[in-house]
């Protein structure tokens, strides 16, 4: 493996995940927050607006809890260097594809569900501001989760691929162990 390319995997990948599980962790608590606020003083403006407002609401919270749990557990594996299967360039890849998905379906329901978008006469902290910010994260979310993807694609094309040898001869090792039929 080259020194530059060692360089950069090292540089950016823990980098991008440290990003990716702050915005998680920010998404979380004003989520969490939304939901039992709203919950505690009834503020939904009616039960329609309840059900569009709290399902995108939810779906938000659970891919913050989802993001800030796996993308902890990458930074930790990136980190303490381990080598295993999800551990490996390959996982993180669908672990980043999927996520990509949940939190780009999650912001644009909330963006066809928020009422308003014009917040301009309201107070600085007021519900439609807070509505703004919970899809303006998980805007950022998918876009950090795509901008990752695509450098550690980038950054394997052009890495030694070693490790995409050693990744199958893992899989195919254990894979080959398994029982074929049940019982």
């Amino acid at each position: 493996m080259s020194k530059s390319s060692s360089f950069v995997k090292t540089h950016f990948h823990p980098f991008l995940f440290t990003l990716i599980t702050l915005a998680a962790m920010a998404e979380l608590g004003l989520t969490a927050f939304l939901i039992a606020a709203g919950n505690d003083s009834g503020a939904w403006l009616s039960p329609r607006y309840h059900s569009m407002q709290v399902c995108p609401l939810i779906l938000f919270l659970f891919d913050a809890v989802w993001t800030t749990i796996f993308s902890t557990a990458y930074m930790f594996w990136i980190v303490d260097g381990a080598i295993h299967f999800l551990a490996s360039i390959a996982s993180s890849v669908i672990w980043l594809l999927v996520t990509s998905v949940i939190w780009g379906a999650a912001a644009g329901i909330m963006h066809q569900t928020r009422v308003g978008g014009n917040c301009a006469n309201l107070p600085v902290i007021s519900r439609c501001r807070e509505a703004l910010t919970v899809e303006a994260l998980g805007w950022t979310e998918f876009a950090l989760c795509i901008l990752t993807v695509l450098s550690t694609l980038v950054w394997a094309r052009g890495s030694n691929k070693s490790y995409v040898r050693d990744c199958l001869c893992f899989i195919s090792l254990h894979i080959s162990h398994l029982p074929l039929t049940a019982g």
